[in-house]
Formats: C-alpha cells, sequence, structure tokens
C-alpha cells in the first residue's frame, strides 16, 4: 500500500508536525525539570523517536487502543493528550492525568484510547491483547497497538501474546521500536537475527521499517497494519528502527560511552521533525511562517503546561487509599 499526499489532508499533515513538535519540547522541559529538582526521580524522553511514536499514533482512529512502555511521555501525545494533565502528572500533583498517583512511568489517558503504560519491560503487551480480544468479542471496530522497545523483544510475553492474537486473529499490532539499545546494550549483541522475521513463527505479517525517522515510512506501514486488523484479517508485528538522541534516562551516569560518537552523530543529523518540516515545505502543504507558527504555538503550550504543573495542588492524603478498587471497601479499625 502506498499512501501519498493525495490521500492526506493538509490538516492531518500539519497535526503531525504539531505532536511530533509537542512531544520534543515536552520531553526537553522534563528532561530540564529533572535536572532542577522538580521531578523526583528520572524521567525517559522519546527525543529523537517522534516521528515513529506520531506516525505509529496517527495510523490509528481516535478510539482505537493503544498501550506504553517506560519510554512513554510521547505515547499519549501522539494520541493527542493534552499536555497540563501530562505535565502535572510528572510532579505528582491532584491534576494530573492520574491524579498523581502514577508518575511519568505510568501515564494513561482513556479519553483517547490510551490504556497506560509501565516500566515493568513488556509489561503492557499482554495489555493490548486484552483490549483487542474484547474488542473482537463486543464487535466495536477498534483496533489496539502495543509499544514495546528492543529489549522486551525476547520477553516471553510477547511470544505468548503474539501467538494468542494469531490464534484468535485479534485486531492487534504488536509495534516494536528498536532505538537500537536496551539501556547500554546494543541489541545485535542480545537479539538473534530480525525481530519482524519472527512473525512468521506466528503465521502472522511481520514488517520492518528501516527509517523509522520519517513519518510517511511509519505512517504508511502502521496504517495498512490498522486496516488489516480492522478488516478482521488478525494481528501484525511491525519492527521500527529509530534511535534516541539522548540517554536512557535523564541523569544516568554510567561511566562509559557505549554508543559511538560516529553513530550518534550521523543518527542526530536524521532529526524526524527536521525531515518532515523539509518535507512539506518541498511539497509545498505549507509555509516556513505556517510551520514557525506552529512551533511558536507548541512552545506556549508546553509553557502553560508547566506553570499548570507548578500552580496545582499536591493531592490530599485523604484521597490515597481511592480508586485501587472498582468497588471499594470498608476501611475497619
Amino acid at each position: 500500500m502506498s499512501i501519498g499526499l493525495s490521500n492526506l489532508s493538509k490538516e492531518f499533515l500539519l497535526e503531525a508536525q504539531r505532536r511530533m513538535i509537542r512531544i520534543r519540547l515536552f520531553d526537553e522541559r522534563a528532561s530540564k525539570m529533572v535536572k532542577r529538582g522538580q521531578i523526583p526521580g528520572t524521567v525517559h524522553t522519546s527525543i529523537g523517536q517522534e516521528a515513529q511514536v506520531v506516525g505509529a499514533c496517527m495510523a490509528l482512529g481516535d478510539s482505537d487502543y493503544m498501550t506504553g512502555n517506560h519510554r512513554s511521555h510521547g505515547h499519549p501525545i501522539g494520541k493527542g493528550s493534552p499536555l497540563a494533565p501530562l505535565m502535572a502528572e510528572l510532579v505528582g500533583k491532584a491534576t494530573g492525568i492520574c491524579k498523581g498517583k502514577g508518575g511519568s512511568l505510568h501515564l494513561a489517558d482513556f479519553s483517547v484510547g490510551s490504556l497506560g503504560e509501565s516500566g515493568i519491560v513488556g509489561s503492557s503487551i499482554p495489555i493490548a491483547t486484552g483490549a483487542a480480544l474484547s474488542s473482537k468479542v463486543l464487535n466495536n471496530g477498534k483496533v489496539s497497538l502495543a509499544f514495546f522497545g528492543d529489549g522486551a523483544a525476547n520477553q516471553g510475553n510477547l511470544y505468548e501474546s503474539m501467538n494468542m492474537a494469531g490464534i484468535w486473529d485479534l485486531p492487534v499490532i504488536f509495534l516494536c521500536e528498536n532505538n537500537l539499545y536496551a539501556l547500554s546494550t546494543p541489541a545485535h549483541t542480545v537479539t538473534s537475527g530480525v525481530i519482524a522475521d519472527r512473525a512468521a513463527g506466528f503465521n502472522i505479517p511481520g514488517v520492518r521499517v528501516e527509517n523509522g525517522q520519517d513519518f510517511m515510512n511509519v505512517f504508511t506501514a502502521v496504517k495498512e497494519a490498522v486496516d488489516r486488523a480492522r478488516r478482521g484479517e488478525g494481528p501484525s508485528l511491525i519492527e521500527v528502527v529509530t534511535y534516541r538522541f539522548n540517554e536512557h534516562s535523564e541523569g544516568l551516569r554510567l561511566g562509559v560511552d557505549y554508543r559511538d560518537a560516529k553513530e550518534k552523530e550521523e543518527w542526530l543529523a536524521k532529526d524526524p521533525i527536521v525531515i518532515f518540516r523539509n518535507y512539506l515545505l518541498a511539497e509545498g502543504v505549507a509555509s516556513e511562517a505556517e510551520l514557525d507558527a506552529i512551533h511558536a504555538a507548541v512552545e506556549a503550550e508546553v509553557e502553560d503546561a508547566f506553570e499548570f504543573s507548578q500552580s496545582s495542588p499536591f493531592p490530599d492524603p485523604s484521597t490515597a487509599f481511592d480508586d485501587l478498587y472498582t468497588e471499594p471497601f470498608e476501611v475497619y479499625a
């Protein structure tokens, strides 16, 4: 399947650029907040991976499901979440998207189909598979997408989920964000073969997107898988080759430079936001002034989100046990 400009509106393409810039500027601000002590612990940024995140998320429908991982500020943003509640969640405020109880590693926004994420490697994959099963049982036409990194590519629950999805023809896409490193471990030293090729063992399609820095490449591959799933033709495995520009987590000091300087320089030259901006200009979709205006608007949006996070209250201690169970139980003295 080939998706060209004629199939996509100007509004859609500019929204893709807007969401990529949102992720970039949100994560850049989060990085500064960690270094200034404004966020307890650390955060994992998606800087450099914006095309892979947004290309996949915008291939989904507004009501489709998505699950993330430990590097997942960008996923709800890519799905359309507003920034202020996400930023407030990073600092544990009551106005956060999870009422301040989740933090950076556990963002969820059911209003856009973001079912959640976790720092446990590969743990959200079965959740996405379960959501796909519910879609099939309810026949509601919704598709589910599970993001996971190359470090999760060897987790058993991935293959249990793929096997189940393959047997039952579930409408789910398993998307591997292969940024070449699991923390500091090069993927090629712990993973045999091509991850996308593993789909054959479950009799489902497997696609490897070599240039995951290009929005159109990712969008096209994922859209084909989404359409296939929505037609009732079952799951797909997609491996997207991308790169994180920052360290595994902000402030991490390993005492060794495990990434080759030339490699990093080459990838930094493949900035997904710059690539897509140049594409929009070359194709006559937008002018420099229009694209500059989008960037300026997002800068203001991120600043407003930061101010919102700082002025919001912390949760009241009395709410500590709220939302633990669908049917709260009475606590006896």
